[in-house]
């Protein structure tokens, strides 16, 4: 029963912030939900990166084997689902994107961190910025079917833990006024995520249920198997092996709708999605920290 009341505390802001989101919409209050997305992935979550680097006391070998273990666990699945779209001929645009990259910033990041912590944010951030430049980059081109890869340095997040991981590795440190300002400005990031989660999803329209459940179940199974794998081949500890478990296990991210959206992908398939693997979760990431934290 402990386990369980510990999980429960993890859990419930987390979704306790979403539900906020969704019933802030379903009230008639307004909600730009791209400005917020914007904010959040250009200014707070690369402060929030780069703090949390720079004041890791997380060994540098260790966050180093977390990078290796999320770059190698990211291509296991690639292939995975590759294997899948095309053996279920679905549309490769729109299918096999959300499949791959889960919600690992609005759920992973503060699930990490209420789980196990300042060390736990640490190597969150790292699989986040893995996913976040493989998204940006191949991502944006598994869905747009072109365009260059290489669009993906551009993003504020990407030079954010570059710079964090050289002041992390060299022990530099950013004047204490400046560090308590990026500090205050990255705290914003975990709150208006989640939040912009639940108003995500009150907004969604899915016309159909059926395969998204399937596909998601298929999606849980085979990203917890392979984060499994990776973390006991590169012998991750404890925290490590855990955070990467939960954040290759997350659901498929709202993201990966708006990038349907944009690019004239199957949106109506992608928002089933992220629907019924966000629903999903309420039941998944519970179970897999009961299992990690006992």
């Amino acid at each position: 029963m402990e386990i369980i009341g510990t999980v429960a505390q993890v859990v419930a802001p987390v979704f306790l912030l979403a539900a906020i989101g969704f019933a802030w919409i379903k009230a008639g209050y307004e909600y730009r939900i791209e400005f917020v997305t914007t904010l959040a992935m250009t200014l707070s979550v690369p402060c929030l990166i780069f703090v949390a680097l720079m004041e890791s006391e997380v060994d540098p070998d260790a966050l180093k084997s977390t990078f290796m273990a999320s770059v190698a666990a990211y291509g296991a699945v690639t292939v995975a689902f590759v294997i899948l779209v095309k053996l279920f001929k679905l549309e490769m645009r729109s299918f096999l994107a959300p499949l791959i990259f889960g919600n690992t910033g609005n759920l992973g990041l503060p699930l990490a961190l209420f789980a196990f912590g300042e060390e736990g944010l640490g190597h969150a951030v790292i699989i986040f910025a893995v996913m976040a430049v493989y998204s940006f980059s191949v991502g944006v081109w598994m869905v747009s079917g072109g365009g260059s890869p290489l669009k993906a340095i551009k993003e504020p997040l990407v030079w954010a833990t570059i710079l964090g991981a050289i002041f992390m590795v060299m022990g530099w440190r950013t004047p204490e006024w400046l560090t308590n300002s990026i500090r205050l400005v990255g705290q914003i990031a975990i709150p208006i995520m989640l939040i912009t989660l639940g108003v995500a999803l009150a907004r969604l329209r899915a016309p159909t249920l059926g395969r998204a459940f399937v596909l998601s179940t298929v999606k849980y199974v085979i990203c917890i198997a392979v984060a499994v794998v990776i973390g006991l081949m590169f012998e991750l500890g404890p925290v490590a092996f855990a955070v990467l478990v939960v954040q290759i296990a997350t659901p498929v991210a709202v993201t990966s709708y708006l990038l349907a959206q944009k690019y004239g992908a199957d949106a109506d398939e992608v928002a089933g999605l992220v629907v019924a693997s966000t629903l999903m979760s309420i039941a998944v990431l519970p179970l897999i920290l009961g299992f990690l934290m006992a």
